[in-house]
């Protein structure tokens, strides 16, 4: 089973951003984790007046989010502060990879669908991550009480292809639906079919298709955890989002594709459909990278980047 020993979450230090802070310190609480909290200048340089003043007020802003436990002790997990300069994409994906890190926490503005996946520096993120990266935008669904910082995580729907890519995401969703003894829903969407002479044929798919649903989730996880499995038929977004509505879910689970992941892979995918159009936070899981490929990897892009 996963465990969040390190949470890495990038902020801007807009008090209308808090909320990935306040996801990342309250699941740090809940599994003993470490928090590093990063904030990146972007075109800007660092003195060491700027770099004191902006440890002091990521101190203050951590400390809004130091909820108290009924024994009486701050309830402030362990977290370090990271403040450096660059592309905010590159650099989150870096130090997440340098320090280990198990989830990436981040907040996103949504944007039309002309634009770039959520703002460049999330989808470039979502992109590159070495691990798993929650992302939360503003006006959805919230499972982290913003007075209490208690977590109310009770219905957790985790999108199923089957496929390798989706078995970090379900993991993930195991492990949340473990601690807080959510509801997990396991959905599969089947494509379409036109023809009314395949009727009998969809009874035994669906069929078919729940019996394997059943057979993903891990014995032992069911003494624990009340599993739900569904199976539609349609354009799998619109599936997805209809569900989480229809369920209240609180958090949505997608695997994506390792392999070619780029940014038009991922643009106008189910994926990146169900994030911008959400109603509540979402996990994107691919499979995971060693530390010493992601390093690689940003520091080829961030050479191709530079000016000759």
């Amino acid at each position: 089973m996963i465990t969040l020993e390190k949470i890495f979450c990038s902020t801007d230090l807009h008090p209308s951003n808090d909320e990935a802070l306040s996801y990342a310190l309250a699941l740090a609480k809940a599994y003993e984790a470490r928090v590093y909290i990063c904030h990146a200048l972007e075109g800007k340089e660092l003195t060491g007046e700027t770099e004191a003043k902006l440890r002091e007020q990521i101190a203050e802003t951590v400390q809004q989010h130091c909820y108290h436990t009924n024994a009486g002790r701050p309830g402030l997990p362990d977290w370090v502060p990271i403040i450096t300069c660059g592309d905010p994409a590159e650099i989150i994906t870096r130090e997440a990879a340098q320090n280990h890190a198990d989830l990436i926490v981040m907040h996103s503005r949504r944007q039309s669908y002309a634009a770039t996946l959520l703002g460049s520096t999330a989808e470039a993120v979502s992109r590159t991550a070495p691990c798993p990266v929650l992302i939360t935008h503003p006006n959805e669904r919230e499972w982290v009480d913003p007075v209490t910082g208690k977590v109310r995580l009770k219905n957790i729907l985790m999108a199923y292809d089957f496929s390798n890519d989706s078995e970090v995401a379900l993991m993930f969703a195991l492990m949340l639906a473990e601690e807080y003894q959510s509801q997990l829903h396991l959905l599969h969407v089947l494509p379409p079919k036109t023809s009314q002479s395949f009727a009998t044929f969809e009874e035994d798919e669906f069929s078919e298709t729940t019996r394997q649903l059943q057979e993903a989730i891990p014995e032992e996880a069911k003494l624990w955890c009340q599993v739900k499995t569904v199976v539609r038929e349609g354009k799998p977004y619109r599936e997805i989002l209809e569900y989480a509505d229809e369920q209240d879910i609180d958090l949505i689970c997608m695997g994506v594709r390792g392999a070619g992941f780029g940014m038009q892979a991922l643009f106008g995918s189910n994926v990146d459909r169900v994030l911008r159009q959400s109603s509540c936070p979402m996990l994107i899981a691919r499979p995971l990278k060693p530390a010493s490929f992601v390093l690689a990897e940003t520091k080829i892009e961030a050479e191709a980047k530079a000016p000759i």
